[in-house]
């Protein structure tokens, strides 16, 4: 039996547009938190890990919730319905919160404008700011007013004559325009707590169709076929995220002379690509039919019989809740290991290394995208605990051999590290999913992607902390070591599962 690849792009529109959403949503939501409203760089993170906070409590709930439905349109495509729809209404109503702020800072919203940094200057003269050396300093004792709404964002480089960012705009500018935004903010803070109730709202829409929209691709794939189906599925999330970030190129969200910006129209364009794609979905996709068809098959097979993984009736035995207890704690551990890389790694190159960490990064992502469905055939083929294994063993293998990497090392040997973690996470990632799933009954699908989502997240939230705390403490090079050993162990943990391996197609007579 061969994998029906048009039906899995199909139902891979729902990945598409939740990963559609998260970019644009990680890309935008800090911008605005720290530029519009002021918040400090803490307490910004704090707002931006609450998507990882709720997914541990509500992915599972929704999942398992999604289980119990029966309906005409099947389990779980109400939820994926219901929850794009609130979400992009919700979003566009984000964009209105947001230009209710930038009206709320008055002149100083236009960026570079000199009125607009003659306004900053007049508010912020008596205000004690630190500089890059982190002494304190007046802008009215550094500068005239004159000076300083003459600072441009971008000025000619002396060396290329490219336009780059003035450091004195980086330097100054940039954190008076922010203490004037936190006044504003502080005079009229009804506004903040509109949008960040908004934000909770567009959080827990996204919440409740998030482990369905995932359940959906083992249920209409039969067991042995789910790694490669799962390949297919995240090259389908990854298509949504280059679309935003192609959408973020046109809009120019990063420009620095952008940090204002009007996201009304990104927004718009966001949300309608949410709803294009869920349209595509439902005028596609037939749930109950297809989950069907993988049952009668998984019948044929002899996989969805008496000796499957996991009863319907009787649960996991004590083997079969160990080895999902050491698979779960093996997904939290690999999570440690790249999660913390992906979030300091810009920080690390800048302080250690002295290279663009964009190129290393984007060259991990394009390995990642060329692997995915090699690794769901190798999965398929050898099993998905030795091919996950292999990742394991690449992985730890990048991040050990990174951590001798500095200033003067070659920069290829850095590109080359990145792109052989690009290729071992899309061999992790592809095959875990289904060995979790491949454990459960047909109808705990939805709880058991959320047991799948608790484990990851809880390791996304934990990770940054306690990386940034060892980094603090024992300098920065401890990063990837820390990243090394906890993939290390992941090995370990891995190497004691017994039970969640795709079974080989035996046809029954």
């Amino acid at each position: 039996m061969k994998l029906n690849y048009k039906r899995t792009i199909l139902v891979g529109f729902a990945f598409f547009l939740i990963s559609a959403f998260w970019q644009a949503y990680d890309a935008t939501v800090p911008v605005i938190l720290t530029n519009k409203f002021g918040m400090s760089q803490t307490w910004s993170g704090v707002i931006m890990a609450l998507d990882n906070v709720l997914a541990v409590f509500l992915l599972p709930f929704f999942g398992a919730l999604s289980d119990r439905r029966a309906g005409r349109w099947g389990r779980r495509t109400p939820f994926i319905a219901l929850g794009t729809l609130t979400a992009a209404v919700l979003l566009v109503g984000l964009s209105f919160a947001d230009g209710l702020q930038m009206a709320n800072l008055g002149q100083s919203r236009v960026v570079d404008d000199p009125a607009s940094l003659e306004t900053i200057y007049d508010s912020q003269s008596q205000t004690r700011l630190m500089t890059p050396e982190g002494e304190p300093f007046v802008l009215a004792e550094r500068f005239t007013r004159e000076e300083f709404a003459a600072i441009s964002c971008q000025i000619p480089d002396p060396d290329t004559g490219k336009a780059v960012t003035n450091p004195d705009y980086t330097a100054y500018v940039t954190p008076a325009r922010q203490a004037y935004a936190a006044e504003a903010t502080r005079d009229n803070p009804l506004l903040l707590y509109l949008f960040i109730g908004l934000l909770l709202l567009l959080l827990l829409a996204m919440a409740t169709f998030r482990s369905p929209a995932v359940a959906l691709m083992p249920d209409v794939t039969v067991k042995p076929l789910r790694s490669k189906a799962n390949a297919v599925i995240n090259l389908m999330g990854t298509a949504g995220g280059i679309a935003v970030l192609v959408l973020g190129m046109v809009f120019a969200t990063s420009a620095a002379e952008n940090a204002l910006m009007d996201y009304t129209g990104y927004y718009a364009i966001v949300a309608g690509l949410m709803v294009g794609a869920l349209a595509v979905f439902l005028l596609t996709v037939r749930e109950k039919d297809w989950s069907e068809e993988a049952r009668r098959d998984g019948l044929r097979l002899g996989q969805e019989d008496g000796q499957a993984e996991a009863a319907s009736g009787g649960g996991l035995t004590p083997e079969q809740k160990r080895s999902l207890g050491l698979i779960l704690a093996s997904i939290a551990l690999w999570f440690f290991g790249y999660n913390a890389v992906t979030s300091k790694y810009a920080v690390y190159a800048g302080n250690i290394l002295h290279k663009d960490y964009n190129t290393t990064m984007l060259l991990a992502q394009g390995a990642a995208i060329a692997a995915y469905l090699p690794a769901g055939q190798a999965g398929s083929r050898f099993g998905r605990k030795k091919t996950i294994l292999a990742g394991v063993v690449m992985l730890a293998l990048a991040f050990g051999c990174a951590a001798f990497m500095r200033a003067s090392s070659p920069t290829w040997v850095m590109n080359l590290l990145f792109a052989l973690a690009g290729v071992a996470w899309a061999t992790i990632n592809v095959n875990s999913f289904p060995m979790v799933v491949e454990l459960c009954a047909e109808g705990d699908i939805g709880k058991y992607t959320g047991f799948y989502y608790t484990a990851s997240m809880s390791a996304q939230i934990a990770t940054p902390v306690l990386s940034g705390w060892l980094m603090d403490r024992l300098g920065m090079t401890v990063l990837f070591p820390y990243a090394a050993i906890a993939v290390a162990l992941a090995f370990v943990t891995m190497s004691l599962v017994r039970h969640g391996d795709s079974r080989p197609l035996e046809e029954r007579k």
